[in-house]
């Protein structure tokens, strides 16, 4: 049970991140990666992928206060999740287009 702990996130984090930067890099290749005409908005949008890594984190530290589940693995599950949820908000920011700039 214990080497399954210790696999399990770095297979599924790892899952995560190679979902995350080949998506990112289809949307370059077609030319399509999120651009925002004011400096606030563009900075909202390069900050949300890393903020959903440490809202994960945290999310994660209270799991792992809670419940009998190692704090390594629910604080590195977390980033994995944060990292995922922060891109698909990435992605919902980028469709809304220039008018919310």
């Amino acid at each position: 049970m214990g080497l399954i702990m210790a696999i399990a996130p770095v297979v599924i984090v790892g899952g995560i991140v190679v979902y995350v930067i080949e998506r990112l890099k289809h949307k370059y290749n077609q030319g399509n990666l999120g651009k925002k005409k004011s400096k606030g908005a563009q900075d909202l949008l390069n900050s949300l992928i890393p903020m959903g890594m440490l809202f994960g984190c945290a999310i994660g530290v209270i799991f792992g206060m809670f419940f009998s589940i190692s704090l390594v693995f629910t604080v590195s599950l977390g980033a994995g999740i944060g990292y995922l949820f922060g891109f698909f908000a990435y992605e919902i920011y980028c469709n809304k287009g220039n008018t919310y700039s």
